[in-house]
């Protein structure tokens, strides 16, 4: 009995012995990323995933009710802002899924791209829900140190936006558009170099690209970019659709952003293409000249023909 009685003690050390080193080299191992400087950069707390050796904060969308299909929907449902890191060599590979508001989606994205982080699609997840709510995916590669401030400065930047105004906004803002147009159709030719198609005073240009599936497919299969202007010279809008191979979407953001013009949509039309496709779409307000000059300059990024 004495026996029995000093292997069960024998047998709870050990087992406390081995608990112990579970927890020592979990905590190591989330230690070579350095998981409490992430949380202190981002202040957002964060869990450890010992088995794909992955860190991951979280943050629920809780500063604005949503209602989805006349349900107020939980952060729990999909409305939980993410990110997750992995160390790779001596640095970090951030990925992450953003849960932003229509007036809150431009500015987080010029933030994100100011700050090297890569913008790989923007769409909605719902239907039927007030306010619209979208999602950015995101992606960074950078050291230990500039990578969570990074994502920290995109968090901040929200939390900014609805500080100053907690209502969401319900335009982007400007003078009103005339609803009769008379929009110089030279002038749109001559900035973009093809010829356009016309309608009530509105002018549309349209550039096709290649890309192959089962036969190599173009512009009139839906393989293109175009820009479609209306209003009058000097208070137009923009609008359009940019596709573009994935070693050419960033510049091309970058570009757009720079100019004040808005992504709205960022995602593919197609599947099994070879190069790959996506496909950016945008609006814009000012002068028709400058944004069709600005618009062209995001043409130009691409290998659009």
């Amino acid at each position: 009995m004495k026996i029995n009685l000093s292997m069960g003690r024998m047998l709870k050390r050990v087992i406390y012995v081995l608990a112990l080193q579970i927890v020592f080299f979990s905590r190591a191992f989330g230690q070579n990323i350095d998981t409490a400087k992430i949380e202190q950069i981002t202040h957002i707390k964060g869990v450890w995933n010992a088995e794909e050796q992955v860190f991951k904060i979280s943050l629920p969308r809780k500063d604005v009710k949503i209602v989805i299909d006349g349900w107020e929907a939980s952060p729990f449902m999909g409305l939980t802002s993410w990110v997750a890191f992995k160390k790779t060599g001596d640095n970090l590979l951030a990925m992450g899924d953003i849960v932003l508001f229509e007036d809150e989606v431009n500015p987080i994205m010029s933030v994100a791209l100011e700050n090297d982080l890569a913008v790989t699609a923007l769409h909605n997840h719902f239907f039927y829900d007030n306010p619209r709510v979208f999602f950015m995916h995101i992606e960074g590669f950078a050291d230990a140190e500039k990578l969570p401030n990074s994502i920290a400065n995109i968090f901040d930047e929200i939390k900014k936006i609805r500080s100053l105004k907690p209502s969401i906004s319900t335009s982007f803002g400007g003078p009103q558009i005339s609803t009769s147009s008379s929009i110089s159709q030279q002038m749109i030719e001559e900035i973009f170099q093809t010829k356009s198609q016309s309608q009530d005073g509105m002018i549309k240009v349209t550039i096709g690209r290649t890309t192959e599936m089962e036969e190599i497919v173009s512009k009139e299969m839906g393989v293109n970019s175009w820009a479609a202007f209306a209003g009058t010279h000097d208070n137009a809008i923009v609008d359009g659709d940019i596709a573009v191979q994935e070693n050419e979407l960033q510049e091309v953001l970058i570009t757009l952003r720079k100019a004040n013009i808005n992504i709205v949509a960022i995602h593919n039309h197609m599947i099994h293409e070879n190069p790959r496709m996506l496909f950016l779409h945008y609006w814009g307000k000012g002068p028709a000249k400058v944004l069709a000059e600005q618009v062209k300059r995001a043409f130009n990024k691409t290998q659009s023909k």
